[in-house]
């Protein structure tokens, strides 16, 4: 049987001493933690052991012997190490020579009861001791077919990671330390610190009270039953300013949380929120700068009311269009004129709102731009609320024509199913057999002639409305999505990927370094980083959207059928 020994490569240096770690018997493989140097009292190293033991719930023990001698290996030495097996007791016995300057190192394995006389083969694996430790293993994404394989490998990586990683106290001390124990780990040179991480800590505990208190203020005011009553309440869940506000509250919420994260992934996702807010709001800050740069928000009101006027003056020529003969067509020349006039007095109407709130628009834009430095995020969400307040025209063009379009269609399928004898059973949501009399059916015909011939005139009407509301959604789909990219990315994570990428760990892959008859087979162990789309995938935040789930063919029969379709909905809300 193979046995595996994982060694540290920042020990390879160290003074002789005794090999203390972790031994995994499934894998038959031992994880060295450290070195304790000469001189040492056994007791103390067992007390400190079990110490380490309880604090980190790691079976760590004394596993073998090591010995790292420049000049030729004493014989008294080499005794005294292989007398330290009886003391510690562990079975099997590791020794690890490094002799002189050599590359080759000879490691070996005392078993005094064990009947086996067949020497055991030693692969050597070194492995970064400090990258081990703070990378995190991720689990395979993929579900192929050899996804259990794949999954009993990690499973083995994990434990050795996890033993790593969870033996944290054990890398607190260096060799400054007055203890009577020295060892020699990626830390011994001294403890890694940073001062302006340290200034971080200090200064997040009030920052965090603050915020929380303030935080608590604004949940107490959102839940206020002055919020729900009907205006402020219809305003609340259908503004995407306000959804987003929302959002950003229970985000603000998870960060100032004093619940100390119980795993990676809920630190990840705590980071994750903090850079995507931090840069958020650091764009919105340019934006708010470029916005009140130059006056650029007086030109933006004085461009606003041209640009809605030519609007409207489009679609007033569009509707003479439509009442005339468009493209040839005859249409029913009394229902075309009382479709264009109902909506050319809407348009008027529209002109006349505008123009009325067009001393205002210039005050509105510059607290508008304020906005700003609550995020990007916020500012995109109230460009999209404008562009559906300044396009609400358009929409109300889309409902009356959808409205009138469906309400043709289902009596002419209704009226359809009575020529056939048939007729919708609402009870049962099905269609049933039915007999109609003589007079039933003449007024069936004559309904159903109406109905058909008036048709077209009505079709045309919602075919080009339709239209103008797609144009209109696509442009706040596009708002849309540019916000659920920036709530939703992880920056933080793909910054970690691009800076320190074996703090994300896929996997590993062994070099090999050298390789003789009579030695151990030496690797290096190297982390394979997560992949770009690997690091998304696993660590996306949830946005606030629910996109309906509709296919191209339901969205297809909702345009034939007249159905009103809201691109934009959310959970727990009906569609007409």
């Amino acid at each position: 049987m193979v046995l595996k020994v994982f060694f540290p490569s920042c020990c390879s240096s160290a003074e002789s001493g005794i090999l203390i770690g972790r031994w995994i018997s499934e894998q038959n493989s031992a994880v060295i933690l450290a070195v304790v140097h000469f001189p040492f009292i056994p007791v103390q190293v067992k007390q400190y052991l079990s110490e380490v033991q309880r604090v980190t719930k790691v079976s760590v023990s004394v596993l073998g012997s090591w010995s790292n001698s420049k000049q030729e290996k004493e014989e008294s030495l080499s005794e005294f190490l292989e007398d330290l097996g009886t003391i510690f007791s562990h079975e099997p016995w590791i020794q690890i020579s490094k002799e002189g300057d050599s590359k080759f190192w000879s490691c070996s394995t005392l078993q005094k009861h064990s009947n086996n006389s067949k020497e055991e083969e030693i692969i050597l694996v070194y492995y970064d001791q400090r990258k081990v430790m703070l990378s995190h293993l991720h689990p395979p994404l993929d579900t192929a077919t050899f996804a259990d394989h794949k999954a009993d490998d990690a499973s083995k990586l994990s434990a050795i990671f996890n033993t790593v990683a969870k033996s944290k106290i054990l890398f607190m001390t260096d060799r400054y330390d007055d203890g009577p124990i020295k060892l020699t780990h990626w830390q011994s040179d001294g403890v890694e610190a940073s001062i302006i991480v340290e200034l971080m800590k200090q200064a997040s505990v009030p920052a965090c009270m603050l915020l929380t208190f303030l935080l608590s203020l604004v949940s107490g005011i959102c839940r206020s039953r002055v919020l729900k009553f009907w205006p402020l309440s219809f305003l609340w869940s259908k503004l995407s300013t306000c959804e987003q506000l929302g959002h950003r509250l229970q985000h603000l919420q998870v960060i100032s949380s004093n619940k100390k994260a119980q795993n990676q992934t809920q630190l990840m996702r705590k980071a994750n929120i903090f850079v995507s807010l931090l840069i958020d709001v650091a764009l919105g800050i340019l934006l708010m700068s470029w916005l009140y740069r130059k006056n650029r928000i007086g030109h933006l009101a004085d461009t606003l009311i041209p640009v809605a006027d030519h609007v409207a003056e489009e679609l007033q020529d569009l509707l003479q269009w439509l009442m005339g003969a468009p493209a040839g067509l005859k249409m029913n020349r009394a229902l075309d004129q009382v479709l264009g006039r109902f909506f050319l007095y809407h348009i008027h109407l529209w002109i006349g709102y505008i123009h009325l709130m067009s001393p205002f628009i210039e005050m509105i834009l510059w607290y508008v731009g304020l906005s700003a430095c609550l995020g990007l995020t916020v500012a995109l969400c109230i460009l999209s609320d404008i562009i559906a307040l300044l396009t609400f025209h358009i929409y109300c063009f889309y409902v009356y024509g959808a409205r009138l379009y469906c309400l043709k269609i289902y009596g002419l399928s209704s009226l359809w199913r009575l020529f056939r004898g048939k007729k919708w059973n609402v009870l049962r949501q099905r269609v049933d057999s039915c007999s109609y009399d003589l007079d039933q059916l003449f007024i069936g015909t004559l309904l159903f002639t109406i109905l058909l011939f008036l048709l077209p005139t009505t079709a045309l009407y919602y075919l080009v409305f339709t239209l103008l509301r797609l144009l209109v959604v696509i442009v706040q789909g596009l708002i849309h999505l540019l916000v659920d990219l920036i709530d939703s990315l992880p920056l933080y994570s793909i910054i970690l990927r691009l800076c320190r990428p074996y703090r994300l760990a896929a996997g590993v892959k062994f070099r090999v370094l050298e390789q003789q008859d009579g030695k151990p087979l030496r690797l290096l162990m190297q982390i394979n980083p997560l992949s770009y789309g690997s690091v998304v995938q696993t660590y996306r935040l949830p946005t606030y959207s629910c996109y309906p789930k509709d296919s191209w063919t339901s969205l297809c029969k909702k345009l034939f059928l007249g159905e009103l379709i809201y691109p934009w909905k959310h959970k727990g809300e009906k569609q007409d």
